[in-house]
């Protein structure tokens, strides 16, 4: 999976896997997460949203199972 750098203040990275709908964040400090069954939808939003790390913290980061690598 390509990670695709963002502009936002915590999130450095973000990488999308459609057919197993996973969705990788690579924070500013290096490390990485694992968010599961995020829709594709859900990601497209986070990549043209105007600020990536609002979006995150209102629409992924409590609403799905994840792990951190």
């Amino acid at each position: 999976m390509n990670l695709i750098p963002v502009s936002s203040s915590n999130i450095a990275a973000i990488g999308y896997e459609e057919g197993s709908m996973t969705l990788t964040v690579q924070f500013l400090s290096g490390t990485l997460y694992q968010y599961f069954d995020v829709p594709s939808q859900v990601h497209q939003e986070l990549m043209v949203a105007g600020s990536v790390g609002t979006y995150f913290s209102q629409n992924i980061r409590n609403n799905y199972r994840y792990t951190k690598l």
